[in-house]
């Protein structure tokens, strides 16, 4: 009978080191030293096999953030209802844009460089509606800074004193693949790139071994915007974890079924566990089958801390109430935006967070009535959020990062005969943040006198990755991955005009 050669993969080193194993707890203190970057050498083959890694998990500067809570709102907020005022529009309303003293929008160059439709240019005049209808809502100057914002934020405006804005965002996607788009970087028409949050992710080490670096609450809001917390080719590991605000069940993938126990659940997974190595020895570059081990490991220790972490039970009635808990219209973006607080308190790198559903926004018909509706559920949770996070010293290491995909078009939507409505606008609109390492009570940037353009170089989408990355301690051009070579415009450039 011949021998067997030495490099078998039944008697080989490799298979007897992942056959033996060291059990569940070795497997987990082998992912928590890959992550904190220590004893590489002395990880199991297939965890060392694994090259999308980061090499050690440390910021590339001081970092002025250790979380990041990012709350988006789908549909597309109005800006000019919103966080960027134009009198303008009530002055010169039923006006066609070639009427006013100002240039014609529609025929700056910006218009050319920066948008890119779909569909063929010739027939696509969704954010080109000429004629200006005026503003739905009354405005004034808030706080000690005297910014401007709308009377649709009565509670945020309490806070004004504490957010940065950028007036002059801009991306190129006139339908809603922007929501995946603001999180991405790339248009729908390109190769696709990991999320924000999965970059923030793959660049940092862990604040809670316990719990998932990058959580998403309320999303993603449909299957097509899966993008928005993906990960791609980082590996699945880096992508976002869905959680349920249900003490009881918020991970339905690892709910113990009825019946067994803590230490027969345990015994399940080490057996996936060691069946799962067996696996990666002869496959060592199957990213999924790798994640899928990490996946198993990270999702017992997630049973105790992620009910914990989202239990508002020892929350007091105060702070129910600061985040609008006792109220129907408020709730739900309430328990969200709270469910954050309490993650990133306990070490959650990237909390992404949706308060309302998929599209809710996009006020094609009634804007007045959608937007009152709307801001009114978002309003005082949100302002709580940034109360809440100052007055626990929360916020001075927790950047705050609220967006949408895209403004409102400053012309009337004339489609199907609308009279109420504005149209999808992506060619200049505003956001705003807060907290760690930014200037407060800032504006930066600007629009035009009709909120069409963003004004001088504007800022595409990922000037806000980047700038969220570098305040978490990130230089956003050195996240390199093996074999993948990024544009110009997905590493962005750093905000540097609203950094502290």
């Amino acid at each position: 009978m011949p021998a067997v050669p030495q490099n078998s993969a039944c008697c080989s080193r490799r298979t007897m080191l992942s056959d033996l194993g060291m059990g569940f707890t070795g497997l987990a203190l082998g992912a928590l030293l890959a992550d904190d970057g220590i004893a590489a050498d002395n990880l199991s083959p297939a965890v060392a096999a694994d090259t999308t890694h980061p090499p050690d998990g440390q910021p590339h500067h001081t970092a002025r953030a250790d979380s990041v809570i990012w709350i988006f709102l789908s549909g597309g907020y109005s800006h000019v209802e919103t966080f960027d005022p134009k009198p303008a529009l009530n002055k010169y309303a039923g006006l066609t844009f070639d009427k006013t003293p100002f240039e014609n929008p529609v025929n700056s160059p910006l218009h050319r460089k920066r948008f890119r439709s779909v569909a063929a240019e010739e027939i696509n005049v969704r954010d080109v509606y000429p004629v200006i209808y005026p503003m739905q809502v009354g405005w004034k100057p808030r706080g000690d800074s005297g910014i401007e914002m709308t009377d649709w934020w009565p509670h945020l405006a309490e806070q004004v004193d504490e957010l940065c804005f950028v007036r002059n965002m801009w991306t190129t996607d006139n339908d809603h693949a922007a929501e995946n788009q603001i999180h991405t970087g790339r248009h729908r028409l390109d190769e696709q790139q990991p999320s924000i949050g999965a970059w923030a992710h793959y660049g940092l080490g862990t604040l809670n071994e316990n719990l998932p670096k990058f959580v998403v609450l309320g999303g993603p809001t449909r299957s097509d915007t899966r993008l928005s917390i993906d990960s791609l080719y980082l590996g699945p590991q880096y992508a976002g974890v869905p959680i349920a605000l249900d003490p009881a069940n918020p991970l339905p993938f690892g709910k113990r079924q009825p019946g067994q126990s803590l230490q027969q659940q345990q015994r399940e997974y080490e057996l996936i566990g060691r069946l799962n190595r067996l696996s990666a020895v002869e496959y060592p570059s199957d990213q999924k089958l790798l994640a899928r081990i990490r996946a198993y490991e990270l999702a017992f220790r997630m049973q105790a801390a992620v009910p914990s972490a989202i239990d508002f039970t020892h929350e007091t009635q105060q702070t129910r109430q600061l985040y609008g808990l006792d109220q129907d219209n408020t709730k739900i973006a309430g328990e969200r935006l709270l469910a954050a607080r309490r993650l990133v308190e306990q070490g959650v790198r990237f909390v992404q967070v949706f308060p309302s559903p998929y599209g809710v926004w996009d006020s094609h018909q009634k804007l007045r009535d959608n937007h009152t509706r709307l801001c009114a559920t978002v309003d005082l949770p949100v302002a709580g959020l940034i109360h809440d996070l100052r007055q626990r010293g929360l916020l001075d290491r927790t950047l705050v990062v609220f967006c949408t995909e895209f403004g409102r078009t400053p012309g009337l939507e004339q489609r199907s005969g609308g009279v109420d409505g504005r149209d999808h606008h992506p060619n200049g609109f505003t956001i705003w943040m807060a907290g760690a390492g930014l200037k407060r009570g800032f504006v930066h940037g600007a629009t035009d006198e009709l909120g069409y353009h963003a004004l001088g170089a504007g800022h595409y989408v990922t000037d806000l990755h980047a700038t969220t990355l570098h305040l978490l301690g990130l230089d956003n051009r050195r996240l390199h991955f093996p074999g993948r070579k990024r544009l110009e415009i997905d590493d962005g450039r750093v905000i540097h005009e609203v950094l502290a």
